[in-house]
């Protein structure tokens, strides 16, 4: 018993003694300089969330669609078997910011139609608006500046047109 004694104090010798602070990062009364900064933030994101456009807008532009426009369906592969809206192109959600930054001859190459240029209009959509307006807000944060979300995406459409359509395009 004397030596189990023994052995653990020499244990708690070598053992050095733990000291936590805590340490304030932020002080309550400075209330100023915190709304200067909430109203700073929420100037920096006042125009970051993207546009949003209706069935009842996007079904002109399928029926007669321009080369300036992309319509732009960020599912996957599988998912676009099912059906597309008719003048849209698949890239896929998980491959977009990459293809981003693609030079325009790799884009066309891998996707098959033009790489759009920074001040297009692109209209996203997915089968229920969450990925597209992710895919908006992947194409803000590289440069592109006339993104809008169509927020209703494919299932909005379906139901509109009254079952799958297969593409036009």
């Amino acid at each position: 018993m004397l030596r189990t004694a023994l052995v653990n104090a020499s244990r708690a010798a070598v053992r050095p003694a733990l000291v936590f602070a805590r340490y304030e990062s932020f002080k309550a009364t400075d209330s100023e300089a915190l709304k200067a900064a909430r109203k700073l933030n929420d100037k920096l994101q006042e125009n970051w969330k993207s546009p949003v456009i209706t069935y009842e807008q996007l079904k002109p532009r399928t029926l007669s669609p321009s080369d300036d426009d992309y319509l732009i369906d960020v599912r996957e592969p599988e998912e676009v078997m099912q059906g597309s809206i008719p003048s849209s192109v698949n890239l896929p959600l998980s491959v977009l910011a990459n293809s981003l930054h693609l030079n325009p001859q790799t884009f066309r190459a891998q996707h098959g139609f033009e790489k759009p240029e920074y001040t297009q209009e692109i209209v996203f959509y997915c089968r229920s608006g969450k990925r597209s307006a992710s895919a908006c807000d992947i194409a803000r944060r590289n440069g592109y500046e006339n993104i809008i979300n169509y927020e209703g995406s494919w299932l909005d459409w379906v139901s509109r047109e009254g079952g799958a359509k297969k593409s036009q395009a």
